[in-house]
């Protein structure tokens, strides 16, 4: 009897579920060490692929027989294998339908607020650390910093029963690609960018973010920071909804702040994100919800199943967001960003359009970890 699969909705139902999960991971370990399904719950093992090729029965001591082992390999292919070996010697298996691969293309939306007037949907890719959102108000819908699936979000709003009118990338992304612009063609919906962020390209239509101080969404009013808040990248916009609602893209996580290293002239944008969170952040009160563009652990998600925390409890976990020293604040923003996103130089061309790639090759840029997330506690 063929092996089951599972899909990775199926998966993540499970352990947002908190049901009992093991998953048998069995790619090298370098891959499993940079990149892993994550989860509160779930126990996993990580067993290369060519140890089960060795005949050598110790490999099997640390797999449950009391438990359903999903087998995990990169699109799928070996799992299988390990899945069909571990079936006949009575272990309960299953496999999760093309890896990695499928796992790092999932999407799971959580309402973080909804009344008369509005609704706030986060996106959440967890295998990226992904996020991104759906701000709905009279029939009408803004999404900000969409990634590339944008099936995603059109199938989300026919199930909404509304229509996307706006579409914002709150700065250029390095760690995935965008949506945005794809979006904004199939829907004809307006794209925004902040203009500093296309450096005077113009392979990619969009509308100047910073001429658009407050967008309108039904009944509801967008309000786009009169200040940037740059220090990300020099162009990095964070929206503020309803007064209520930060997107703040990669400028402030629930964590920290966003690394200002990527464009190669880490002091000077960590002197501008010293300015925004000093002058343009501190004029906003503590119990604004922060919901960040990116996460970096699975423990980030709150109780209520999404990631956000209001910008005081920010600021009093963080130091940093507290340390108004000029000269510290920089040395400890700009020392602290560690490896920069794979293939991000390219996935940033691709961003600005200058670049094509196939939905293959768009793929394989994606694959691993988002490291923008970095923490500055």
């Amino acid at each position: 009897m063929a092996v089951k699969e599972m899909t990775s909705k199926e998966l993540h139902a499970r352990i947002d579920a908190g049901d009992s999960v093991f998953i048998l991971d069995v790619r090298n370990p370098n891959d499993f060490e940079d990149w892993k399904i994550e989860g509160k719950t779930l126990r996993q093992v990580n067993i290369p692929y060519f140890d089960f090729l060795e005949e050598d029965e110790a490999v099997y001591n640390q797999l449950p027989k009391e438990t359903e082992i999903v087998v995990v390999c990169a699109k799928g292919g070996s799992a299988q294998m390990v899945a069909e070996q571990l079936d006949e010697k009575g272990y309960s298996t299953s496999v999760l339908e093309g890896g990695m691969l499928s796992w790092s293309q999932f999407y799971h939306p959580v309402t973080v607020s909804t009344g008369e007037d509005m609704k706030l949907i986060q996106l959440n890719r967890l295998a990226k650390g992904c996020l991104s959102y759906m701000v709905i108000s009279g029939g009408e819908a803004l999404v900000v910093d969409a990634n590339r699936h944008i099936e995603e979000y059109m199938a989300l709003a026919k199930r909404e029963n509304v229509k996307i009118a706006h579409i914002i990338d709150t700065h250029l992304h390095a760690d995935h690609i965008s949506g945005g612009a794809a979006l904004a063609q199939e829907t004809g919906a307006t794209y925004y960018l902040s203009s500093s962020e296309m450096q005077g390209s113009t392979a990619l239509p969009y509308e100047p973010l910073e001429q658009h101080e407050t967008l309108k969404i039904g009944s509801v009013n967008a309000k786009v920071l009169a200040v940037p808040t740059p220090g990300h990248t020099p162009g990095s916009t964070s929206v503020l909804i309803d007064d209520r609602f930060l997107l703040s893209g990669d400028t402030i996580f629930v964590g920290g702040l966003g690394r200002p290293d990527l464009g190669g002239k880490a002091r000077e944008w960590a002197q501008s994100l010293y300015d925004t969170v000093f002058k343009t952040v501190a004029a906003l009160s503590d119990d604004v919800l922060v919901l960040p563009t990116h996460f970096a652990d699975i423990k980030e998600i709150n109780e209520n199943g999404y990631v956000g925390a209001t910008l005081g409890a920010i600021r009093a976990s963080n130091e940093v967001m507290r340390n108004e020293d000029r000269e510290a604040f920089t040395e400890k923003v700009a020392g602290a960003s560690g490896a920069t996103p794979p293939n991000f130089e390219e996935i940033v061309g691709i961003n600005r359009g200058e670049i094509q790639v196939t939905a293959e090759q768009a793929t394989d840029l994606e694959i691993g970890p988002n490291r923008c997330a970095v923490h500055h506690s």
